[in-house]
């Protein structure tokens, strides 16, 4: 487990939930940010997230939908505890499993929801330089296939739920393969750093047993100004309201 000392505690959402990380770690930017704002889940309903390292994104979510009943599951136990920790730290409902998600633990499988989320890692096994951190690369780097996220998340859904998950532009033709006969009514936001930039980023969005075509949205800007000239930041107005105030990106038809 994490020592005090190697924790930093860092503000999202202005300051509205303070989050325990690693100082040497894998760290939360925005993605968790944006994942739990593309989450149309209500009050009342069950929401998993899949690989939930310390808690961002549901935690995000759970500011937002008071009521909502939040599950995670995540492999190394110390980032587990850690997203235990921190949802005491926040006073938000979020119940922990311990566990590979290609083995899911049984108390987990027995269970089913109305969402499921996901910020499944980035990078394929054999690609770019390893992390320094432990933690860091485990969580960075792919050793799930992605087909299997997805699988394992369509299963815990009920008929008609949703999942959600954000991952690079270049790995969308896996995600929609992924979805399959299993998902439709498919749902693509492309996340760009500014106007005339290419996507970095996916938000995949698909319904169990959906029938609907899939949707290719406008793409997600998140700065103003076309270029990075100063530190200060230039959110748009939409990033602001996600990232800042932790309103929902309704993206759901």
């Amino acid at each position: 487990m994490f020592a005090p000392e190697d924790l930093t505690l860092d503000r999202f959402l202005d300051g509205r939930l303070t989050i325990a990380q690693p100082r040497a770690g894998y760290r939360a930017a925005m993605d968790p940010v944006l994942l739990a704002a593309a989450c149309p889940a209500k009050a009342g309903q069950g929401v998993l997230e899949l690989g939930c390292g310390a808690g961002v994104a549901s935690l995000c979510l759970g500011w937002r939908v008071a009521g909502a009943r939040l599950v995670g599951l995540e492999l190394q136990p110390a980032y587990a505890q850690l997203a235990r920790e921190n949802a005491a730290r926040n006073g938000v409902g979020f119940d922990v499993f311990e566990g590979d998600l290609a083995r899911m633990p049984a108390a987990l499988r027995a269970q089913s929801f109305d969402h499921v989320i996901a910020n499944p890692p980035y990078f394929a096994p054999a690609s770019g330089t390893a992390a320094r951190n432990a933690g860091r690369e485990r969580a960075q780097r792919e050793e799930t296939p992605l087909a299997d996220w997805v699988r394992q998340g369509l299963k815990r859904l009920h008929p008609g739920g949703t999942i959600t998950l954000i991952q690079n532009a270049d790995r969308l033709a896996d995600l929609l393969a992924a979805l399959g006969a299993g998902a439709g009514s498919v749902t693509v936001l492309p996340i760009a750093p500014r106007v005339g930039r290419p996507a970095g980023r996916v938000i995949v969005q698909a319904r169990k047993g959906g029938r609907g075509p899939l949707r290719l949205l406008a793409p997600l800007v998140l700065h103003e100004a076309a270029h990075h000239a100063a530190d200060a930041e230039d959110l748009t107005s939409i990033a602001r309201s996600v990232l800042r105030r932790g309103e929902e990106l309704r993206i759901t038809p």
